[in-house]
């Protein structure tokens, strides 16, 4: 009796590794770089390289948007167009006067923080070259 239970054991041992080659050897087939019809959305679009920067630069690792400690916390799109806008800031020394932050306002749509001062349209922002860089930056993102 117990010789044919060793022998069942065996028997059922090869049967699963047998039905779980297959699987395996598929799974190498799996290539993430590229871009399949039946992949979910996030896995097919990458967050800005600005974003990318900003968390490689705070030691953060591989994360969706860059948010930084006492900063104000908006939706993760508007965190990434915020790294576009950083990024701008610092390459353009008259764009670097303006401290910027978005941030979610109260009733949940979005603010735009310029030097301390709330704003709640792009195009209320007190400079045309900042609307123009906020535009640019939103542009960008869609892409």
């Amino acid at each position: 009796m117990e010789t044919s239970l060793i022998i069942v054991g065996a028997i059922a041992f090869l049967v699963a590794i047998l039905l779980l080659i297959p699987v395996f050897l598929k799974a190498r087939d799996v290539n993430l770089t590229e871009s399949y019809d039946e992949q979910p959305e996030w896995m097919n679009s990458t967050p800005p390289s600005e974003t990318l920067a900003a968390t490689k630069e705070d030691g953060e690792g591989y994360q969706v948007f860059d948010h930084d400690e006492g900063e104000k916390l908006a939706a993760p799109f508007a965190e990434q167009i915020e790294d576009i806008i950083q990024a701008k800031l610092k390459s353009d020394p008259y764009l670097n006067q303006f401290e910027i932050d978005l941030g979610t306002s109260p009733d949940g749509g979005l603010e735009i923080w310029v030097n301390g001062k709330a704003y709640q349209d792009v195009n209320s922002l007190p400079d045309e070259r900042l609307i123009q860089a906020f535009q640019d930056a939103i542009k960008q993102w869609n892409k």
